[in-house]
């Protein structure tokens, strides 16, 4: 499986360059990367965010301007404007398809927050978003591998769980029901970002993958987690649509 690779960052006279990407094994045109793009921000902001004249906003906050975009057959550019997040105008956010991969990248952008601040705070918001809005272009097929079956999928949550239990039973003391979500949390977060696999999914033989055949980022991570109660109660896989990811059997 392919792993997931550091995702790099280039600054150069206060000015940053990031790029992530995804593979892409179908075509698509630069007019419909365009409109993905728009209708992608309020969807995976939970409407948080909303497109108004070609800015990014929250209330009355303008957070970003773009001008127009320049659509090629296979990708599309914004110039950067202003907007509270970025400290002047200049550089361009570009997505386009290259060599089989989905690509997202930002050049020359200078953000408004200061250094640290943005690498604490914006940019991995920036790259959670941006990679799941390529695996949402990107879409489910072809499908990254064989699918879990869905009894094995529920031994694995079953095992984790149990697992989860015992371990808070052990070490939580008064406070086992903090400690228990405490657990849970790390325990998949990091067995997903690491490896794709809990100790469920090891014993049944299964993977969490991004539905690109990629590891899964922290963030998407934390999304899978986030999601689960409400996969629970809907009684279908909303966490994986959520996340952008899949569970894949081992089994061949």
């Amino acid at each position: 499986m392919p792993s997931l690779q550091d995702i790099p960052v280039r600054w150069f006279d206060g000015r940053v360059a990031v790029e992530d990407s995804v593979s892409m094994p179908n075509a698509v045109t630069g007019k419909a990367l365009r409109d993905s793009f728009w209708a992608d921000i309020p969807a995976l902001t939970l409407g948080l965010v909303r497109v108004q004249n070609g800015s990014l906003r929250v209330g009355p906050l303008e957070l970003l301007r773009f001008g127009p975009a320049k659509v090629t057959r296979s990708g599309v550019q914004w110039p950067i404007e202003g907007g509270l997040l970025a400290r002047a105008p200049g550089g361009h956010l570009r997505i386009e398809t290259v060599y089989g991969r989905l690509v997202a990248s930002v050049e020359g952008y200078q953000p408004g927050l200061p250094r640290p601040i943005y690498v604490l705070t914006q940019l991995p918001i920036h790259h959670l978003w941006t990679r799941l809005h390529l695996l949402r272009v990107r879409g489910r097929q072809p499908a990254p591998g064989t699918p879990a079956d869905p009894a094995r999928r529920l031994a694995a949550a079953a095992v984790d769980v149990g697992l989860c239990f015992a371990v808070a039973g052990l070490i939580g003391g008064r406070r086992r029901i903090p400690a228990l979500l405490g657990i849970t949390a790390g325990y998949h977060v990091v067995c997903w970002r690491l490896s794709g696999r809990t100790i469920g999914g090891v014993l049944m033989r299964q993977r969490v993958v991004s539905v690109d055949g990629s590891g899964l980022s922290a963030g998407q991570a934390m999304v899978r987690l986030a999601a689960l109660p409400l996969a629970a109660l809907q009684q279908r896989n909303v966490h994986d649509e959520v996340a952008g990811t899949d569970v894949v059997s081992l089994n061949q």
